[in-house]
């Protein structure tokens, strides 16, 4: 579900180096690890290009996403606590950042009050979301999750409904906290149903999913 534009999403790289002189810009090619959860950094990223997704994971590598993250949002704000970080982060594809320090963001926050009331609101719509999330796979089964992310997802292209995204059955399983083998049993059925055709990874939806499967 698209969120609030967060309190960088109208800056380019100059407002940003104006707003923290000791900020860089760094950059990651598709599939590369930015942070890692646990690791004990303290930096706040922007993003300037590219996507990328917030993933926990367990250590026989199962991983859920916890958000998908793009140009003007940003990550790592809760480094403002000095803890570890709480998830890792993946480039989806080619990614550019601008990297604030903690020092830097501490002082934006000290010195600009209105920045620091939009970064609040942000981090409340971002709270808001997570709990949505924990409804979700607390009361819905994986079918219902299933479906609400196509519902979320899909967009209208040349007369059709369809997931701009190239999702692996994997990937999707782990966006909607299930198994491969349960999306791969779903995916089978709404396809043999004429519900969806896949494509290159690519769902198309062509008629309402059905309420119960």
């Amino acid at each position: 579900m698209p969120q609030a534009a967060g309190p960088f999403a109208n800056l380019d790289e100059g407002a940003l180096r104006a707003l923290a002189p000791h900020g860089a810009v760094r950059s990651f090619p598709r599939n590369a690890v930015v942070v890692n959860e646990g690791d004990e950094t303290d930096s706040l990223y922007v993003l300037l290009s590219g996507r990328v997704k917030a993933f926990v994971s367990e250590e026989d590598g199962r991983e859920a996403v916890v958000n998908t993250i793009g140009v003007g949002d940003y990550f790592g704000e809760l480094v403002l606590d000095g803890g570890p970080r709480a998830a890792s982060i993946m480039t989806l594809e080619p990614c550019r950042f601008f990297v604030i320090p903690r020092g830097d963001f501490e002082g934006l926050l000290d010195r600009n009050p209105a920045f620091a009331r939009h970064l609040i609101h942000a981090l409340i719509g971002k709270v808001r979301s997570l709990t949505r999330r924990v409804l979700d796979l607390a009361l819905k089964d994986v079918y219902d999750r299933f479906a609400k992310f196509i519902d979320e997802n899909a967009i209208e292209r040349s007369g059709a409904r369809v997931i701009p995204e190239r999702l692996t059955q994997q990937e999707i399983a782990a966006r909607i906290g299930g198994s491969r083998e349960m999306v791969n049993r779903i995916v089978k059925d709404l396809t043999a149903g004429g519900y969806i055709s896949i494509d290159d990874k690519q769902i198309t939806v062509h008629k309402k999913l059905p309420a119960h499967w």
